[in-house]
């Protein structure tokens, strides 16, 4: 299994290319022995109506991700069925044409999804514990137990200091009030990534004043200032106070396993990335970090979340940016609709003027591209980043293009499909068959949503861009390039031959 901080720039970066395996594997339970519920687009709304607490997994039955985790599941549903109260586990065929409604309902993009589903399906949160029977035990059990533990002793705020964790703890006069009822409806929301704790003993923490007469959070952390209080109560604003203060000022981007929840939090916040890249045996390392760690503080609080990798670990990133290690030490900023803003062999007194260029609007985007073809003769012609302009969304032409990757089988098995395509209307001089190399040049998320490999956009001579979600033959590729094209009422349609 790939590392959290890999995993992650291919979260952002790249898309899936999935290779479907004919053959469906029965399970070899009996009906008896299965826990797991079988749901479907019949029976999913009853189901989990009478459900307090229900987890479901959406599956697809080629998956093999989804085989792996099949026999866990089975395992942690039979041990949770006798659990007080007991915990049911569900899954639904999402590969079922009857259940893509479902499907598009949960927002399932990849197999296997699971989610958690609350007051007969009026929550729905996203699974977030272990794939292996033990893991989603424990996990399920703390997530049907109470939100939060109360610290009546000392033994009960033994383990509030954890190097890998944020503990929150409400701090309280009385256990009642709005205050605290608005605390537990946190508790209950972020529960799948925070330990809570509630008490009306200040003195028992191991941080922060011992006296406190109003309400309060304190959020206890293993990095930057330790702790932080907090004493509005509004749910959204007690939501973001927590997701704000439990990522570092300056997130570390190393394989340390005590790192990966703090890297989590990173990647997923709505912030932009700031990143700086630079071998952590450079002479001036100490003025690197300590001038990044400032500019860090200035910005905190501002939509920019930064973030701070040793080359050794940081291979995959450089590679996918399209950056050579002698170009480092180098700082990225990738906003969340793409655009990315590079600084290469940056100096230490350049990180802080340039990000306030960056900040005032005043870094152009960083693209990046392959070369442009000297030469374009092929068929299906080659379109680059810096060609994409010229060649398709400034032409005048109606185009079919291909986003795809060159790992990715399903690509390689439309190729020759798309070559007859091409050929077919190589004497029509409106109409352009074209691929784009999308894990090697950056694609305009303005005009294309590109989530998955091959991904097929036709672009009309006026500029109508339409998604291609046929069977993808030859006959059904053109007969939609004909409906679709503009512009050249005069056009002929290809020959019955070369159909």
């Amino acid at each position: 299994m790939a590392s959290y901080p890999l995993f992650f720039f291919f979260f952002f970066f790249m898309f899936f290319c999935v290779f479907a395996i004919s053959s469906h594997i029965a399970s070899s339970a009996t009906e008896e022995d299965e826990y797991v519920l079988t749901l479907d687009h019949s029976n999913f709304s009853q189901v989990v109506s009478k459900h307090k607490f229900i987890v479901v997994e959406f599956y697809a039955p080629w998956c093999g991700h989804c085989k792996n985790l099949a026999p866990e599941y089975e395992k942690a549903a039979s041990v949770l069925s006798s659990h007080d109260p007991p915990v049911a586990l569900a899954k639904v065929d999402a590969n079922a044409e009857e259940n893509k409604g479902l499907a598009e309902q949960f927002g399932v993009k990849s197999f296997p999804t699971i989610k958690v589903l609350k007051n007969g399906g009026e929550v729905v949160q996203d699974y977030k514990g272990p794939r292996e029977a033990d893991g989603i035990v424990q996990y399920l059990k703390k997530q049907v137990g109470p939100a939060s533990f109360e610290i009546k002793t000392p033994e009960d705020a033994a383990n509030l200091i954890d190097d890998r964790k944020v503990i929150v703890v409400g701090i309280f006069p009385t256990l009642s009030g709005e205050e605290f009822d608005n605390f537990n409806i946190l508790a209950d929301k972020l529960r799948s990534d925070y330990d809570f704790r509630h008490t009306t003993k200040a003195e028992l923490l191991p941080r922060g004043k011992s006296s406190v007469t109003t309400p309060t959070v304190r959020l206890l952390k293993p990095f930057d200032e330790l702790f932080v209080d907090f004493q509005k109560f509004d749910v959204d604003a007690l939501e973001k106070f927590v997701e704000d203060s439990s990522i570092p000022l300056v997130t570390l981007f190393d394989q340390s396993p005590t790192n990966q929840p703090f890297l989590v939090k990173y990647f997923e916040s709505p912030n932009a990335k700031a990143m700086l890249f630079l071998d952590f045996g450079h002479d001036q390392i100490d003025a690197y970090k300590s001038k990044y760690t400032d500019v860090a503080g200035v910005y905190k609080g501002k939509g920019l979340s930064f973030l701070l990798g040793d080359l050794k670990d940081s291979q995959a990133a450089l590679e996918f940016f399209g950056i050579k290690e002698d170009q480092t030490p180098v700082v990225i900023v990738q906003k969340t609709n793409g655009l990315k803003f590079i600084n290469l062999n940056v100096e230490v007194d350049q990180i802080a003027p340039w990000l306030k260029d960056y900040m005032d609007g005043k870094v152009k985007p960083f693209i990046k591209s392959e070369p442009i073809p000297e030469t374009n003769d092929e068929p299906v012609k080659v379109v680059v980043a810096n060609s994409l302009g010229d060649m398709v969304l400034d032409s005048k032409k109606n185009i079919l293009l291909e986003f795809y990757a060159p790992w990715c089988g399903h690509c390689k098995k439309l190729a020759p499909t798309l070559d007859e395509v091409a050929v077919s209307f190589e004497n029509d001089a409106s109409v352009m068959v074209a691929k784009f190399d999308a894990s090697n040049n950056d694609i305009p998320s303005d005009t294309f949503e590109v989530q998955g490999y091959p991904t097929l956009y036709f672009r009309s001579s006026s500029g109508k861009v339409v998604p291609y979600e046929g069977n993808r033959t030859k006959e059904d590729i053109i007969d939609f390039i004909q409906k679709h094209r503009e512009g050249d009422e005069t056009a002929t349609e290809p020959s019955k031959d070369e159909l």
